[in-house]
């Protein structure tokens, strides 16, 4: 499985950003798609999760504020982020977890949330 991630920029506090995570290759091996971010100098957290189900779920730091989803025709799952506040600064990683338990990570992708 290979991930692509993109969408991540720099937008002003209160702004929104939708994030695109595309996978490829073995899609059937996967079991949950989720988002990371690791802020500087902070370890990776897990930011949302979605299902092969289409069950979702977040952290709570962002819950009411990102919403997870995903287009199964695209193989992409997204994060939409709206209310974005300067501590949401991190690289975001889509990670995707396979039934064998194995972990594929994207490349990454920076959101700066600055006035």
């Amino acid at each position: 499985v290979q991930l692509q991630a993109s969408g991540g920029g720099l937008v002003q506090p209160g702004g929104s950003l939708r994030l695109s995570c595309a996978a490829s290759g073995s899609i059937l091996s996967i079991n949950v798609m989720r988002w990371y971010r690791q802020a500087p100098g902070k370890q990776r957290e897990w930011v949302a999760l979605v299902t092969n189900r289409g069950s979702t779920n977040c952290a709570d730091s962002v819950k009411g504020r990102f919403t997870m989803s995903r287009d199964t025709a695209k193989n992409t799952v997204y994060l939409q982020m709206d209310s974005l506040k300067p501590e949401d600064t991190a690289v975001y990683y889509c990670n995707a977890l396979l039934y064998s338990q194995a972990n594929t990570w994207g490349q990454g992708t920076l959101v700066t949330v600055s006035s």
